[in-house]
């Protein structure tokens, strides 16, 4: 069971159709995507690496880690790390050079590509964490990935492998600010993806207007696996912008984006019922969706997007309906479980929850990965005795004869902030800026924010006699991690508050910044 054996398959007929039509006016066929990923496959292959075993008897294939900006060069990239029979690592491009340190060193990747910029400093990186090839790739179809492949034959045979078969990491992170490696197989990508064209309608005739990113689950996985494995077109925009979308809706059937996007499509006039005639599905994901845009897109558009849920762990686990007759959408639930899926609330002490209960979300299914990278009692401790993955989400199963069987989100076990789509982990961020000269302390934590969801704020605690200015810790940040983990806002104050075990109210902290970027949840 090959992911790529699967997209194979899917092909149209007539190979000379197009697949991909870029935002800058390129055109690739269906028969471009075999010959390319044929190509980079082949060198992959020659670069003769090896995998490893791990400490629980898995074999882990040669891994490829990918630190690009999106291009269409850069999903077939993807395609052929699964042709040839290794296993793909996305990173997002805005992580320095902490962070790459610690994702090489975790991963061990046998191969790096990069941006050309960020060339001389991340193969530092990689050299020194015995990474045997660093390539570049630019989103002008430029680098050296490219112009070794480029002598490389067209022609490749991708192999055969077990469902079991890892194919894919992704890193998540949890509360202690170290991150965790999913590692996910074929059987685990290919189940998710067939169930959600099947739940979704997915036809050949439908075109996909891509405007995520592509290092992630929603960008890479959802978007593109189902566009590709049911013969799919689609639009390809290189970063989302509202004008370009409202330029592409009429020549679109489907659009997948995060809250954030849909905020600013809201705020374009081009938003219209016209402007989405030709459309049939608009999906939203990887963070709530506010309930007055759920309300206000659909008197604008005559359009209720579909909200859905899912993790890196999992993929997609449950989904709103899509045809009329399986259900309402409903603002505020992320829809029944997917089919083959099971979903379970449960109390504290592991007994199920009654229909309406707020209690701890469990998911059971084909799609759960198959644990942490390196991290067995971590793996071991995220799951059940009886199999069931513990999400750390808290939600609830609802009770009524309008929402039976659908599932809300109403809170995070983990003290996590979902901010335009992008997960940013409180203490990872605070570790960074308690390691900042002059500070003693810090607590981040979120807060509603009108575009992007959820607002990362700092407060900070200054150490005796230093002087600390918000603007000064702010920029100290940006030079660390990525921009978009940056607190919008720090506080400095003279001391936390803390409860009578000593441990940090960040519920207060919260409570009293609520409105500090004025957004409003209702």
């Amino acid at each position: 069971m090959n992911v790529f054996a699967a997209l194979q398959a899917a092909y149209p007929a007539d190979r000379s159709r197009v697949a991909i039509e870029t935002d800058t006016g390129l055109l690739y066929t269906w028969q471009d995507i075999e010959r390319a990923t044929a190509m980079l496959a082949n060198l992959l292959t020659s670069l003769d690496l090896h995998g490893r075993t791990l400490d629980d008897g898995t074999y882990l294939p040669p891994v490829v880690a990918a630190h690009t900006d999106k291009s269409v060069e850069a999903l077939l990239l993807y395609l052929a790390t699964l042709r040839a029979g290794m296993v793909y690592l996305p990173l997002n491009p805005a992580y320095r050079q902490a962070e790459m340190d610690y994702f090489l060193g975790d991963a061990q990747p046998a191969v790096v590509v990069c941006a050309p910029a960020d060339f001389q400093w991340l193969s530092r990186v990689a050299f020194q964490k015995r990474v045997r090839h660093v390539f570049t790739l630019g989103t002008d179809r430029t680098g050296t990935l490219l112009d070794r492949a480029s002598f490389m034959s067209d022609q490749h045979r991708p192999d055969v492998f077990e469902s079991t078969s890892l194919c894919a990491i992704l890193y998540t992170s949890g509360t202690t600010g170290r991150s965790k490696g999913a590692l996910l197989t074929h059987g685990n990508l290919l189940s998710n993806a067939r169930t959600l064209i099947k739940h979704w309608g997915w036809r050949p005739d439908d075109v996909l207007l891509h405007a995520l990113p592509i290092f992630h689950i929603h960008g890479l996985f959802v978007a593109c696996h189902c566009a590709l494995l049911s013969g799919s077109k689609l639009l390809w925009l290189g970063k989302f912008e509202p004008q370009a979308v409202l330029q592409h809706l009429p020549q679109a059937t489907v659009f997948m984006g995060v809250p954030t996007m849909y905020s600013r499509l809201l705020a374009q006039p081009g938003l219209t019922r016209s402007a989405c005639n030709g459309m049939r599905l608009f999906v939203c994901g990887s963070a709530p969706l506010l309930p007055s845009a759920f309300a206000d897109f659909a008197q604008r558009t005559g359009h209720t997007i579909l909200e859905r849920y899912g993790m890196s762990e999992t993929g997609m686990l449950c989904s709103n309906p899509y045809r009329p007759a399986d259900g309402p959408r409903l603002a505020g639930s992320v829809g029944p479980a997917l089919p083959g899926v099971e979903v379970r609330v449960v109390d504290d002490a592991g007994s199920p929850c009654p229909a309406g209960a707020v209690g701890h979300i469990q998911v059971r299914g084909p799609n759960v990965f198959m644990g942490y990278l390196g991290m067995p009692d971590k793996t071991a401790e995220s799951f059940t005795d009886d199999d069931w993955f513990k999400t750390g989400d808290v939600g609830k199963i609802g009770a009524g004869p309008d929402d039976k069987g659908y599932v809300s989100i109403v809170g995070r076990a983990r003290d996590l902030i979902i901010t335009g789509g992008f997960n940013v982990y409180p203490a990872e961020i605070e570790d960074h800026l308690n390691q900042l000269p002059g500070v003693a302390e810090s607590a981040v934590f979120g807060v509603p924010h009108p575009d992007f969801g959820e607002g990362v704020v700092a407060a900070v605690v200054p150490q005796p006699g230093a002087h600390l200015t918000e603007a000064g810790l702010i920029e100290q940040t940006k030079q660390r991690i990525a921009n978009f983990k940056v607190p919008k806002r720090v506080f400095v104050l003279a001391e936390l508050p803390r409860n009578a075990m000593g441990k940090v109210q960040k519920n207060l902290l919260q409570k009293e910044h609520a409105a500090l970027f004025g957004a409003n949840a209702g």
